[in-house]
C-alpha cells in the first residue's frame, strides 16, 4: 500500500507547491494522464475533512448554510464513485482505504443508504447516488469489505428495493418516484427525471450483474413512465421533473447533463443485457444524439442551465463529472459508441485541463471547460471531480480498462436479494439527528479510522 501512495497521490503533494502550477496534459501520453489525474484528485481531496479526528466520515463539509459554500450529502457518495472509477482507470489505490471507510460510515442503521443523521433532506436521488456508487463499486471489484459489513452489491440491491417499495404505491402522474423520500420534506409533490433515472439505472445494471429479469422489467416499466408523461419527449430530451398538483403536467423544461447521463447509461445497460435488442439499440442511439445536440457545442462538455452565466448551484458544478464518466462506460456495454463519444471527451479533457488555470496554487479548476486557460472564478469538489473524470477517461483509447463486470463475469460482490427488507417504513420513526449524535460520529472517527488517518491526515492539510 505505500509504495502506491508515494507514486500516486503523494507524487500529486510533491507537484503540488508553486513550482508546478497550470495543469499540462499530453492527451495522447497514458503517463501525462495519470499524472494530471491524480495532481486533480488530490486538490478536490483537500475539500474533504472526514478522516480528521472529530470529523464525519464519508461526508463533505455542510449541508448549506454551515457552511453557506458546503455541500449536500449526495455528492459526497458521488465522489467516492468517481474515486472509484479514477482507481478503476489509472490503477491508483491510494485513496481507496478512504473511499471503503467513508461509504460504510454512510450506509445508515439498516444498510439501506438512509442514514438517520441525513433524514431532513434525504432524496430518493441523494439515496439512488450512493446506490450507484455501490454499483459501481461491484462492477469495478473494488476492494471488498469485510463479512461483518454490508457488501456492495447487497447495498445497491437495498437502495433498488427500498426505492421500488415507495414506487409500488405512486398512483399520482400514473407511478413514478418523488423526488423527496418523506412527506415532511420539501419537493416531496414532485416527480424528478433524476430520481426516476438513478432508479432505471441501477435497476438496468442490477440486471445486468445479477441476470435477475425482475429488476430489467422496474427499469422497463421505468422507462415507459417518463415517456409517457412527457419528462422525455420525442427527441429523447429530458426535463427536470413536475408537480403532483397537476398531474405532472406542468413540467419544468430546465436541461441538466447528469440526467442525460444517468438514463443512457441504464439504456446502454438494457442493450447488453438484452442481446443487443433492436429497441434498446435506437434508444441509446437516439439518447447519444440528444446528449450531443444539447451539451456538447463545438464538442466540448457544456452546462447548459448555468454555465453562460456561472449562476450554478454547488451541485451543478459537478454533474459532468458523472455525464463524462456514465458516457465513457456505454461506450463498454454499446460497442459502436465507442467511436462516436471519444471524440467529445478527448476535446472536453483538453479543454478542462487548459480551464484548471485559477485559485492560489495556479491549478484550480472551473467549470468553463470553452473559456480555455481563462478561469471562470469558479472553484469547489464538483469542479476538480469534474475536470477528474473527464481526463481519466481519457485512458481508454491508450490502455485495457476492464469493462463492467457481472456475476458471470468475475464480479466478486456478494448479494442479498431481500436487502433492506429491515428498513423504516414510517418516515414518523425517523428521529433527525441532533448535535449530539455528530458530536458522538466525531469521536468515534478515530476509532473507525486510526490507520487510514495515520496514512491520509495529510491529504487535508
Amino acid at each position: 500500500m505505500f509504495p502506491t501512495l508515494v507514486s500516486g497521490a503523494a507524487t500529486a503533494l510533491l507537484l503540488g507547491g508553486n513550482l508546478v502550477a497550470a495543469i499540462d496534459l499530453k492527451i495522447d501520453d497514458t503517463s501525462s494522464i495519470k499524472s494530471v489525474a491524480a495532481t486533480l484528485a488530490y486538490d478536490m481531496m483537500t475539500y474533504y475533512h472526514g478522516n480528521q479526528t472529530g470529523g464525519i466520515p464519508g461526508v463533505l463539509p455542510g449541508p448549506p448554510p454551515n457552511p453557506p459554500n458546503g455541500y449536500y450529502w449526495w455528492e459526497a457518495g458521488a465522489m467516492w464513485g468517481s474515486l472509484i472509477d479514477y482507481w478503476h482507470y489509472t490503477g491508483d489505490s491510494s485513496y481507496n482505504d478512504v473511499v471503503e471507510a467513508g461509504i460504510q460510515w454512510q450506509v445508515g442503521e439498516h444498510y439501506d443508504m438512509m442514514p438517520s443523521n441525513w433524514s431532513q433532506s434525504m432524496g430518493n436521488d441523494d439515496q439512488g447516488f450512493w446506490g450507484l456508487t455501490a454499483m459501481t463499486a461491484a462492477e469495478t471489484n473494488f476492494q471488498n469489505p469485510p463479512s461483518s459489513q454490508p457488501s456492495w452489491l447487497s447495498l445497491a440491491q437495498a437502495v433498488f428495493n427500498t426505492q421500488a417499495t415507495r414506487l409500488a404505491i405512486e398512483t399520482i402522474c400514473g407511478g413514478g418516484l418523488r423526488w423527496q423520500v418523506y412527506q415532511y420534506l420539501t419537493g416531496y409533490d414532485y416527480k424528478n427525471s433524476i430520481a426516476n433515472g438513478c432508479f432505471f439505472n441501477l435497476g438496468a445494471r442490477l440486471a445486468r450483474y445479477t441476470n435477475n429479469a425482475t429488476y430489467a422489467d422496474r427499469a422497463e416499466e421505468t422507462w415507459n413512465w417518463i415517456s409517457n408523461v412527457g419528462l422525455m419527449d420525442a427527441n429523447y430530451n429530458i426535463y427536470d421533473g413536475a408537480h403532483i398538483e397537476t398531474n405532472c403536467t406542468d413540467i419544468n423544461k430546465i436541461q441538466f447533463s447528469y440526467n442525460m447521463g444517468v438514463w443512457l447509461l441504464g439504456a446502454a445497460n438494457m442493450y447488453n443485457y438484452t442481446n443487443g435488442s433492436a429497441i434498446w439499440e435506437q434508444r441509446v442511439n437516439s439518447l447519444l444524439n440528444a446528449t450531443f445536440n444539447v451539451f456538447f457545442p463545438d464538442n466540448i462538455a457544456y452546462e447548459v442551465a448555468c454555465e453562460t452565466k456561472l449562476t450554478c448551484t454547488t451541485d451543478m458544478f459537478s454533474f459532468k463529472s458523472y455525464l463524462t464518466r456514465w458516457l465513457a462506460q456505454t461506450t463498454f456495454l454499446a460497442p459502436w459508441t465507442r467511436a462516436l463519444i471519444m471524440p467529445k471527451l478527448r476535446a472536453s479533457a483538453i479543454a478542462a485541463a487548459k480551464q484548471c488555470s485559477g485559485g492560489t496554487n495556479g491549478r484550480t479548476c472551473g467549470l468553463s471547460w470553452s473559456k480555455g486557460t481563462a478561469w471562470d472564478g469558479t472553484q469547489g469538489v464538483g469542479q476538480q471531480m469534474a475536470a477528474m473524470s473527464v481526463i481519466f477517461t481519457n485512458l481508454l483509447p491508450l490502455q485495457a480498462v476492464g469493462a463492467p463486470l457481472t456475476n458471470a463475469t468475475g464480479g466478486t460482490s456478494s448479494g442479498n436479494p431481500n436487502a433492506g427488507s429491515q428498513s423504516v417504513a414510517n418516515p414518523e420513526a425517523i428521529k433527525p439527528a441532533t448535535q449530539g449524535d455528530r458530536v458522538g460520529a466525531g469521536i468515534l472517527t478515530t476509532l473507525m479510522l486510526v490507520s487510514a488517518t495515520g496514512m491520509f491526515g495529510w491529504m487535508s492539510i
